[in-house]
């Protein structure tokens, strides 16, 4: 099967969303016209919606067999609502694909062509409508990963990706705090690709991702994913801690001239400053075995729900589905 294209093998459409009442039925008829010829599975996450979207995607799902639903707890996040969608779609092929439709379907069709032999293949925009702060913010955050950190991203890839099932779940299921998808699918196969698309304005409702939660995701990516952070701020910590003992030494021996209270006061410094770099460096290697909440709970959906992954009772999930 893995070297069976979305073509011919099937493709599940995986639409996170969250707010998105007015894009629902907009969204979903794009995917009918453009991809409406392949086997689909239309697979609608919703983050935790308060507008009426889970209402909407479930109208859909009463005429259109080929549209399935997960429906959170609460807002968990883009990270958690792509990771349920790649954990249950029920086709060999995923495309992630927003609600936003700033990637229009048609162009999913490049991916497609793209594929054969890839384990996953990337859309970069071409003319990106979006503000230059938008713009700015992503170029410089391509640029601090490939040539200041060493983070292995594809290069200018973006969320609208066509992935094998298998490559995707095996992302999801590592079950990292946050799976920076883009960071750790190269980690897992050199077999992708990126394809140039188009891309357009937002067609309706407002962006969720502000540039304050873009700069906390790329802030959380870079210290999580690179080393070259953790040895920078252990070399200081350390690179200070010799400065203060050799300070301490200068003043113990009059060399500086100062008081003993100043002598133990960098005697204390250079302890601390030790303390610290061992701390930061030890951090780093526990943090990931911390004991937190799943990535996402599911309170209703359409398809069988892993009961780890659910926060009510399995039948009453059952009974919900269409």
């Amino acid at each position: 099967m893995a070297n069976t294209g979305p073509a011919e093998a099937g493709l599940s459409v995986v639409i996170p969303c969250f707010n998105e009442v007015e894009a629902i039925a907009r969204v979903h008829a794009e995917i009918v016209a453009d991809l409406g010829h392949l086997d689909l599975e239309i697979l609608f996450v919703d983050d935790g919606s308060d507008d009426g979207t889970l209402e909407a995607i479930k109208s859909l799902a009463g005429t259109d067999p080929r549209v399935r639903y997960i429906s959170f707890t609460r807002n968990f996040g883009f990270e958690a609502a792509f990771s349920a969608g790649y954990r249950y779609a029920g086709r060999p092929w995923i495309l992630h694909l927003d609600a936003d439709q700033q990637f229009p379907a048609a162009e999913a069709l490049r991916l497609i062509d793209a594929s054969p032999g890839q384990d996953a293949v990337f859309g970069v925009r071409t003319e990106r409508k979006d503000s230059w702060t938008r713009r700015s913010g992503t170029a410089l955050f391509h640029f601090l990963a490939a040539r200041v950190l060493n983070v292995e991203l594809p290069p200018g890839a973006t969320a609208f990706r066509l992935v094998r099932s298998p490559v995707a779940r095996a992302v999801v299921d590592l079950e990292l705090g946050t799976p920076y998808f883009l960071a750790t699918l190269p980690k897992l196969t050199s077999r992708y690709v990126t394809v140039p698309v188009r891309h357009r304005e937002r067609l309706t409702g407002s962006p969720k991702a502000t540039l304050r939660r873009l700069a906390a995701h790329a802030a959380g990516l870079f210290v999580t994913r690179s080393g070259r952070l953790t040895s920078a701020a252990s070399g200081l910590a350390l690179a200070g801690a010799g400065l203060a003992a050799l300070a301490a030494a200068g003043a113990a021996l009059g060399g500086l001239g100062q008081p003993a209270g100043a002598t133990v006061s960098l005697l204390l410094a250079a302890v601390s400053l030790g303390v610290l770099a061992f701390l930061v460096r030890h951090q780093a290697t526990i943090a990931a075995g911390q004991a937190r909440p799943r990535l996402f709970y599911v309170r209703e959906a359409s398809i069988p729900i892993a009961a780890e992954d659910l926060l009510c009772r399995p039948a009453e999930t059952s009974a919900r589905r269409p």
